[in-house]
């Protein structure tokens, strides 16, 4: 009788620690489970919806070409707040006017479009030229596309045919033809042996259009 009750407690202890071995079993893979699941949907938001590589396209706006995007990677998201496009290997934009002629060329390092706003931010050795060929560098802009101004609140540096203008912080339209400088640093007349330096290849081509073309 004491071995039946013997063998009987020991089929019970069995039962109870077999039961609880699948219990904690199931528990932990439930666990693990879990977490992959969260990740996913947390990180989701930082996955672009888009990767695009040696990119070089049109955006039309109402059935116009507005202006042209060359970059080596072009990457959409759509979960982000707020959405955007980004470009962190570079940026190359021409903008184009109505007439379809560049009224502007816009280099940066790196660029963020967000398309809800229809506002760029233009990041790193941003420079930019106009139809006057003249020259601005800053290393912030803002393009904001709704109200057709472009602004830094960062040190700009213009070159006019004539001189060149420092200063701090800067507003424009978006064909960079009606600008103003907030805090002006320095104005410096460019001489003719500068522009001379920077103009060698006409020189060497000289024609009758050059007392034409030194007005600007």
């Amino acid at each position: 009788m004491d071995s039946d009750l013997r063998q009987t407690y020991i089929i019970h202890n069995g039962i109870t620690i077999a039961a609880t071995i699948v219990m904690l079993f199931l528990l932990s893979a439930c666990g693990r489970k879990k977490n992959p699941v969260t990740d996913a949907i947390t990180n989701r938001d930082s996955v672009p919806v888009m990767t695009t590589r040696d990119v070089s396209t049109y955006i039309s706006d109402s059935g116009v070409v507005r202006y042209k995007i060359i970059a080596d990677e072009w990457r959409v998201y759509d979960r982000l707040d707020p959405t955007r496009w980004t470009f962190e290997e570079g940026i190359y934009l021409e903008k184009f006017n109505n007439d379809l002629s560049i009224e502007a060329t816009i280099v940066a390092d790196t660029a963020y479009y967000y398309d809800q706003q229809e506002l760029w931010e233009l990041r790193g050795n941003v420079h930019i030229e106009n139809e006057q060929d003249e020259q601005f560098d800053t290393q912030l802009l803002y393009w904001n596309q709704k109200t057709k101004k472009v602004y830094s609140d960062l040190y700009i540096r213009i070159r006019q045919q004539k001189r060149i203008i420092t200063g701090i912080g800067f507003t424009s339209n978006q064909e960079f033809t009606n600008y103003t400088i907030k805090q002006t640093q320095g104005i410096f007349p460019i001489s003719e042996d500068d522009n001379a330096n920077d103009n060698e290849d006409d020189n060497d081509n000289e024609n009758d259009n050059e007392n034409e073309d030194s007005q600007f």
